[in-house]
């Protein structure tokens, strides 16, 4: 209790504007402590790349038994805080939810993101709020980051998206969220208006052509995410390299593969 209490407090610690917190997200152990080796002062996982290399297509496709498992073997691989993405809470209820961050903080895991994707905003509330009385019936400060899909999923009238995202967020921090994560919008007018708009810590996907880490802060970003992409990224060097295998015979897509002697390494303790 005493080590989840203490992460939990330095995670929701690290969610500054001034040095924002830049999370490459992990999909299983080798994954998570190599982006601890990287210094990285916490670990977040990818719900896609989760349910894909457990065999799940990603959307609340997978069984929340199989992804608190992996929470935990995250968890317990590494010393920086752990936060969790469980997609939609793993539940279909609001008790379901309350159920899954249980088992989340049971797992060792500090953080949890919880999206609304098309649910509607009072409902998605509801689900906050269970995911907070958890948490506080466990007495732990988990940090809820609370994700609105409007921008992602181009929800609402174009010129009405910003002010509805403002709405959600004010909902979803007076239901218990720690903070809001708002993907799919990078422009930094925008980004500007959402952290200005919102009274918590404001998470940004990034990616390619994105603006970088000091620049998101300097806008009033808190956090960036780089979500599925180092995932999509892995596996693109799998189909790169079996298509030169097979097509062509050759091996080069390989040259600046990880060594395996580091690879194991990490594994040891």
């Amino acid at each position: 209790m005493t080590n989840s209490l203490d992460l939990a407090r330095r995670f929701t610690a690290l969610h500054d504007p001034a040095a924002p917190l830049a999370l490459a997200n992990a999909w299983d152990v080798v994954s998570a402590r190599l982006v601890e080796a990287s210094g990285a002062p916490a670990v977040a996982t990818t719900s896609a790349g989760v349910a894909w290399s457990l065999g799940a297509p990603d959307g609340d496709a997978l069984s929340r038994d199989r992804a608190l498992d992996l929470v935990a073997r995250v968890a317990a691989a590494v010393s920086v805080p752990v936060t969790a993405d469980i997609e939609s809470g793993f539940g279909a209820d609001p008790a379901g939810v309350a159920e899954t961050v249980a088992g989340v903080l049971a797992a060792g895991a500090v953080g949890v993101n919880i999206e609304d994707g098309t649910r509607a905003p009072a409902d998605h509330a509801e689900r906050l709020a269970a995911a907070r009385a958890a948490a506080d019936a466990a007495g732990i400060p988990l940090y809820i980051n609370a994700r609105i899909d409007t921008f992602l999923f181009g929800l609402g009238e174009e010129g009405t998206r910003l002010d509805e995202t403002l709405a959600r967020a004010a909902a979803y921090l007076r239901a218990g969220a720690s903070g809001i994560f708002v993907p799919g919008v990078t422009d930094p007018a925008t980004v500007a208006e959402l952290a200005k708009g919102i009274d918590a810590p404001l998470n940004i996907l990034v990616g390619p052509g994105a603006p970088s880490v000091g620049e998101l802060g300097a806008l009033g970003v808190a956090r960036v995410s780089l979500g599925s992409w180092v995932a999509e990224a892995a596996y693109q060097l799998v189909r790169r390299a079996s298509a030169e295998l097979i097509a062509g015979g050759t091996y080069e897509t390989l040259a600046d593969a990880a060594p395996y002697r580091e690879l194991n390494d990490l594994l040891k303790d």
